[in-house]
This record gives C-alpha cells, structure tokens and sequence, in this order.
C-alpha cells in the first residue's frame, strides 16, 4: 500500500508530508502525517532505487522485524519499525520519529559538551540497548553520534541562549542498515572512520567488542564536544590512538594483513611526519582530557580505558560496563545489592 507521500508528492488524501528530515547517499527521511492512524506523525525512509541501496535497506528491515520480535514490550533503546512498503522500486521504512541526534543538538549548540550527568544518562540507555543486540547475536558496526536520536528534542526555555539545555534525555539507536549476525559473512571493513576499532583498521577481524570501542568514542565525543581521532588516514588514525592510549601491542602488529603499517614490531611513524603537528594538537594522553579531577569523572575515565582497549581480548564487554561504578546511579536499590 502506497499510503504515504514521497519525494515532495503526495501519493493518497490518506497522508501528508511534513518536512525532510534528512537525506544521505542511500536517499532520504521525510516525516509524514499518517492520516489512517490517528494522525499519528511518522519518519518515513524512502531508499533510491539502487541495488546496493535496496540490499542494505532489506537487510535493516529483516534486522527491524527482528529487534520488534525480541522486544515486543519496547524495553530497550532501538527505534520502532511501523511498516515497510515498495514504492515503484524504492524501498520505504515506516519507523516512529524521533527528535535531533546527539551531533545535530551538540551542532546546534556550538559543539558545547554534555555534562557528566547527561553522558551517563544517554550512555546507560545506548548500552543497554547495544547490549540486547549482542545478546541476541547482532553487532550494530556503526554506532555514531548522528545514528544516536533524541526521542525528543524540546528544549528548556529557561536556558540561555548560548546554552540549550535538553527537556529529556532518552534517546534511541538507529540505522540498521550495517548491523550484521553472527553468523553472517562478516565485511573487513565496517564503521565510520572517527569511530573505527583498531582490529578492524588492522585488519584482525572483528566481533562484538567493535560497538564497544566505537561507544568509547562515542562517550568521549559527548565530553569534549567534538571527535576523539580526527583523521581520515588510517596511518594517522592509529598514530592517533598510540598517542592517547600508549602503543598498540606488538602481538596485533605481528598479526596485522597491513604489514605496511609496521616496522619492527612498532607502528611505522615518523614523529618529524608532517601530520604529527596535527597529532600533537588535537591528541594527548586520555586521562589528560579529564577537566575535574572528582570521582564521577574519574570513574567515567576508567570506563573509557576499559572500552579503548586495543586488544579484544582485553576490551569490557557491555554487560560488564552496565555493572561499573560510573552507572552505580543508574541502578535500582535491588540492582545494587544483588
């Protein structure tokens, strides 16, 4: 059933299109009036007509059913799948709408960070969620700021202008589009470049743990206002984690397909490299970017080492993050004594 309106048109008296929220490379995101529910406002996905674009399309539906099949009772943090539907060719997600994303309100305030009780609010719901699609065999690959939405973005009034201060602060994870079982062929390369785990740079192979690593990204983006690693080179991107988080272990460089990378068991780098400039500038020591050295700070600093942990093996799981003192708040009275 055509029932909603696409590309600016409207396609029956039944629906009416609002505005586009957004648009990318796999097409864009209208939210519409559905005239046959109440009225009730929706986010429509309508993906071009492309086979490369319908294939990842049909794979976020397949995972949507999923994810709505698991958690029937809406316990956990992912966007809702309404309906889907095949407009002469393009594929359209029906899901509910949602308010800004997290990089959208940090742009729209002038990239001011979150405060430490906002991360932990917004982290506690994301990592919840995350952790249900690890339970039930599904890796996200592309946790970012602009796939983390506010459920609404009603600010309070009484904030300064310079400073706009969040009503609420639930959010949701969104696009599917990438999110891979485990038993699925797994792609060498997954994730947005700022938000990549070493493994996968390295070319290790990936698990899991990849949505962890990007999350710690994610959290320390949302502290500082802007990108933990800002590159867009591989090479530099790990020089960029050496210099926050000491050196990669040999072990992962033995193993690493890009042997291009290594030089005597050691990232190959050149500190005189024209970049490191760039490095020096934008990169130092983790605990170095802690601004007040009291113990939620300190606690959310030791999450952030147990999540940018270069070795897999190593690395905290969700499940174990949702039990770290920095979520002790978070917690229920009975939670915390079990």
């Amino acid at each position: 059933r055509n029932k909603f309106c696409l590309l600016n048109v409207r396609l029956s008296s039944t629906d009416e299109l609002v505005s586009t929220l957004g648009s990318g490379a796999f097409g864009k995101v209208v939210e519409c009036i559905d005239r046959l529910n109440g009225n009730q406002r929706v986010a429509v996905k309508i993906v071009k007509n492309i086979e490369c674009f319908c294939e990842v399309a049909r794979s976020e539906i397949a995972v949507l059913e999923e994810i709505n099949g698991l958690d029937d009772n809406n316990r956990f943090a992912c966007v809702r799948m309404l309906d889907w539907f095949d407009h002469e060719g393009h594929i359209c997600i029906v899901l509910e709408l949602l308010g800004l994303s997290t990089f959208d309100f940090l742009r729209q305030n002038d990239f001011l960070p979150f405060s430490v009780e906002q991360i932990r609010h917004m982290a506690f719901q994301i990592f919840r969620a995350v952790c249900f699609l690890h339970r039930n065999k599904l890796t996200h690959t592309d946790l970012k700021p602009e796939n983390i939405l506010f459920v609404s973005s009603e600010v309070n009034t009484e904030a300064s202008c310079t400073e706009r201060k969040l009503g609420n602060l639930d959010v949701k994870v969104v696009d599917f589009g990438t999110a891979t079982f485990d038993h699925e062929y797994h792609e060498s390369l997954v994730s947005t470049r700022h938000y990549r785990a070493p493994e996968v740079i390295l070319d290790l192979g990936w698990n899991q743990s990849c949505d962890v690593w990007s999350l710690g990204c994610v959290l320390m983006e949302f502290y500082l206002g802007r990108t933990l690693f800002p590159t867009h080179d591989s090479k530099e991107h790990l020089a960029m984690m050496e210099k926050v988080l000491g050196p990669i272990p040999p072990h992962l460089l033995k193993q690493t397909r890009k042997q291009h990378y290594v030089q005597s068991e050691h990232l190959n780098w050149e500190d005189q490299n024209s970049s490191d400039d760039h490095i020096r500038t934008h990169c130092q020591p983790l605990k170095q970017y802690m601004e007040r050295r009291n113990e939620e700070e300190r606690q959310l600093f030791d999450l952030l080492g147990c999540m940018l942990e270069y070795d897999v093996c190593r690395r905290i799981t969700l499940e174990e993050a949702l039990w770290h003192p920095f979520f002790s708040p978070m917690r229920t009275p009975e939670q915390q004594r079990s």
